[in-house]
């Protein structure tokens, strides 16, 4: 039995799907979901549902039943008020749970920068998880991107309006990317794999080594208009979240996160590609993505 945390969110539903699409020998799915209404109809057909969030220790242990791989991802919470204390949230059910239950295999999303990101907010609050779950003794490969793509997707306004890619980097200097459909593959084929052991990172960097500058010039080559980097500091960002409803803990915790990535680097040039597990572009992606989404 496999189970599926965040079946309708950007990478869980992704996961979801590719498992559907494996061949005939799949083992069964189960999924957790807050509101199963939103889950597609094949899906709502083919797997078991257990209703709630996987925060809760009663919805965790029965979905968990019987199962011996999990895909594990703790969801963003502007709202929540402690980033340390959400992902502690998440996780503690889940530390209970490989402890009582024996789920053997946990294949879960995290990010660069062990051992180099410091006060890093969200970042660091991943990277505390993990070695939380790798404690309990269960085979656990931590999915390690760094920038995600379609992060992007909430400046299609901005681009479509302004041609202005905001980015808190350097202009000048590399930031790594990963689209979120390599995340998923790689999952994916790590939940069907019975045969690997212990526990290990999996980097998921993909093949391209540009800046912000050069990203808006991709950008703007697919959607033929011009289109310019500005660098955004972490006080800003702080602000627009807490104007989008953030509570000040969560927004601070992504000024942290976006401060770190320019004072530490670990998401630069020195984080080496992986395309075996992040094939995935960035004119790939803007060219079957972001490009709809800034012509909508």
């Amino acid at each position: 039995m496999i189970v599926i945390t965040t079946p309708t969110g950007q990478i869980g539903r992704q996961v979801l799907d590719r498992l559907l699409d494996a061949p005939d020998g799949t083992p069964p799915i189960r999924v957790i979901a807050r509101d199963p209404a939103r889950l597609s109809e094949r899906a709502r057909e083919r797997v078991d549902v257990v209703r709630g969030s996987h925060a809760d220790p009663a919805v965790l242990k029965e979905a968990c039943a019987g199962a011996d791989r999990l895909f594990w991802l703790v969801p963003p919470t502007p709202g929540a008020g402690s980033v340390e204390g959400h992902f502690r949230d998440f996780t503690e059910p889940l530390r209970e749970v490989i402890g009582q239950q024996g789920v053997a295999r946990v294949v879960g999303v995290s990010t660069l920068g062990r051992g180099v990101a410091k006060n890093a907010g969200q970042i660091s609050a991943s990277l505390a998880a993990d070695e939380a779950i790798s404690a309990m003794g269960a085979h656990y490969r931590a999915l390690c991107p760094p920038f995600l793509m379609e992060n992007l997707l909430g400046q299609a306004d901005s681009v479509r309006a302004t041609g202005t890619l905001r980015l808190a980097l350097a202009p000048d200097r590399v930031l790594r990317t990963c689209a979120t459909r390599d995340i998923a593959a790689t999952a994916a084929r790590l939940l069907l794999d019975t045969s690997w052991t212990g526990q290990a990172d999996v980097p998921l960097v993909g093949p391209d080594d540009l800046s912000p500058e050069a990203m808006a010039q991709v950008v703007a080559d697919v959607i033929g208009g011009p289109v310019r980097a500005q660098q955004t500091t972490g006080a800003d960002y702080k602000a627009t979240m807490m104007r989008f409803g953030a509570s000040e803990a969560w927004a601070q915790g992504l000024a942290d996160m976006t401060d770190s990535l320019n004072d530490q680097g670990y998401y630069g040039a020195t984080a080496p590609s992986t395309p075996e597990n992040a094939p995935t572009t960035f004119r790939q992606w803007c060219e079957e993505v972001l490009a709809s989404a800034v012509a909508d």
